[in-house]
């Protein structure tokens, strides 16, 4: 959709495949067809990620920053940062080892979101309603001991709609949104499901996302919201590679020609 839009603009465009690209320290921007910017699509956070350092190391423009990719790519990260910058959000705990997490839990009280402080799609977020799923999931951890498995990252649950709203960015302007509705579970994402409904922007969603994108760094970015019945709006994430085909099919404006609007812009400040 984004090589379709930026043709119709008139811009050469190249695919351009982080998979079976070679950059080493000597690499130059003239050695690669990068244009005059770079959109980073990565589906794997950690290859776009490293491929963003190279590419800023070869002072190609890339959208967006290593500072931001990194900084939403790391619930844990994000949700500071979010809160520094008096973001509403949901309270968050963390604990660095399964016998703190425990200690909390018990002292928090159940139920709690657990989170990976790296993943999407909402794969291994899930509610811990009791001690026995709790000690169940944390014996797991323990095994597989990887080094985000050891960052306990524990959610209040919010008292909402059985739906969230994802909102789009660009420059900091919120230009799409849409409601995801729950298939079933507690989860919203359109990966696993959820329906798309467009969602009008309201002036309180449109303070919140551009409140968020600023903490964030700007760009174009993915914003998650959802309804607190008592505090309002609170964001719960932020996305730095976001898809849009689920919204495109809502939305009455047309993202990808926006973001590529958007990167030639900034290229051109």
């Amino acid at each position: 959709m984004l090589e379709k839009e930026a043709s119709n603009l008139g811009h050469h465009v190249v695919m351009q495949d982080a998979k079976i690209t070679q950059v080493n320290t000597d690499s130059k921007k003239e050695d690669f067809d990068f244009g005059d910017v770079v959109l980073e699509r990565c589906v794997s956070y950690f290859r776009g990620l490293h491929f963003t350092s190279c590419l800023e190391f070869m002072d190609v423009p890339v959208l967006n920053k290593f500072q931001v990719a990194s900084m939403c790519g790391n619930k844990m990260f994000m949700t500071l940062m979010l809160k520094k910058h008096n973001v509403p959000t949901p309270k968050t705990y963390f604990s660095f080892t399964s016998e703190s997490a425990s200690e909390n839990l018990e002292k928090v009280g159940y139920p709690l979101v657990i989170k990976p402080v790296i993943g999407s799609w909402g794969r291994g977020v899930m509610q811990l309603k009791d001690k026995d799923t709790a000690d169940a999931l944390f014996e797991i951890r323990d095994i597989t001991d990887s080094p985000h498995d050891r960052i306990f990252y524990l959610q209040e649950v919010i008292n909402r709609p059985p739906r969230d709203i994802r909102v789009i960015t660009i420059d900091d302007e919120p230009i799409a949104a849409m409601y995801r509705k729950s298939s079933g579970g507690f989860k919203t994402n359109i990966a696993l499901g959820a329906d798309p409904e467009l969602c009008e922007i309201t002036k309180e969603i449109e303070e919140i996302s551009t409140k968020a994108s600023k903490a964030m760094g700007g760009g174009i970015l993915g914003i998650d919201i959802m309804e607190d019945e008592k505090r309002g709006l609170v964001v719960h994430e932020v996305n730095n590679t976001v898809e849009f085909k689920g919204l495109s099919k809502v939305s009455r404006r047309n993202i990808p020609k926006e973001m590529v609007e958007y990167a030639f812009r900034y290229v051109r400040k």
